[in-house]
């Protein structure tokens, strides 16, 4: 038999397996939707059977791929490849407008967005738009105040999984993004990549509306908000509206009367108001 010795009646495309053939033929007879792999824990389906097996590592917990360079393991050998990427520093996506390369293809397709000025994710409420459907939850969690992932070293609450992660390294001291050029050590990779700018000069967001470039797109975002007049963090006790979340945090102590940051200097009283 040949190399593809299967071929589709309909179309005549050829395929190496009857598998993958019978697969291709739903895109003809209508059953493309057909998921005949159905999970026995959750009932999600799948259409191949390795998708289904992939998917049961979720209620499992096996991750059988592991890094060779620190050991950490994985559910799928694809997540593994990306992982590795960490180590070797290799970014085989590279934006076709500024030449700016990436681990993978979904941070390449958002980072597109900066260029197009898409944001495909909408708002119900607000009608609010974002370039990513993480960002859209993110901003939804703002206005519904829901922090559904919580620290068990001290319950302190958390909007994101990955902002508990980023938080639960003040209690481990776990630093690991490492800057090349001075040896400085961050708990965050955003903190690190920023951070090499300094030695860089790098400043690769721009305003559209004055010009202005800046080192992250955070500072950018705050940035533009000069020219916009957006607050988007309001205090839920008196509505008073901020450009920043960390104003608003500021601003929400004069109702609880918190005072966080103590003088270490012997006999200061540095709590109390002056």
């Amino acid at each position: 038999t040949g190399e593809n010795s299967y071929s589709c009646s309909d179309c005549g495309k050829c395929f190496k397996t009857s598998m993958v053939l019978k697969l291709h033929q739903r895109t003809h007879t209508g059953e493309k939707r057909e998921k005949p792999y159905v999970c026995s824990d959750c009932g999600a389906s799948f259409s191949r059977l390795g998708t289904l097996k992939t998917h049961q590592r979720i209620h499992t917990g096996e991750k059988p791929y592991s890094c060779s360079d620190c050991g950490k393991c994985f559910t799928t050998s694809t997540d593994l490849k990306v992982h590795q990427r960490t180590h070797t520093g290799e970014k085989p996506y590279s934006c076709s407008d500024c030449g700016k390369c990436f681990k993978t293809s979904k941070e390449l397709k958002v980072h597109q967005r900066t260029h197009t000025g898409e944001k495909p994710f909408v708002c119900s409420d607000c009608g609010k738009c974002f370039t990513t459907s993480t960002d859209l939850k993110f901003h939804e969690r703002t206005l519904t105040g829901e922090k559904p992932y919580s620290c068990s070293d001290c319950g302190k609450c958390f909007k994101t999984s990955n902002k508990l992660k980023v938080h639960q390294r003040t209690h481990t001291g776990e630093k690991p993004y490492v800057c090349s050029d001075c040896g400085t050590s961050f708990s965050q990779l955003s903190n690190l990549k920023s951070h090499e700018r300094i030695h860089t000069g790098e400043k690769p967001y721009s305003c559209s509306d004055c010009g202005k470039c800046f080192k992250t797109s955070t500072k950018l975002e705050v940035h533009r908000r000069t020219h916009t007049g957006e607050k988007p963090y309001y205090c839920s006790d008196c509505v008073k509206c901020f450009t920043t979340s960390t104003k608003l945090e500021v601003h929400q102590r004069t109702h609880t009367g918190e005072k966080p940051y103590s003088c270490s200097v012997e006999g200061w009283a540095c709590n109390s108001n002056f």
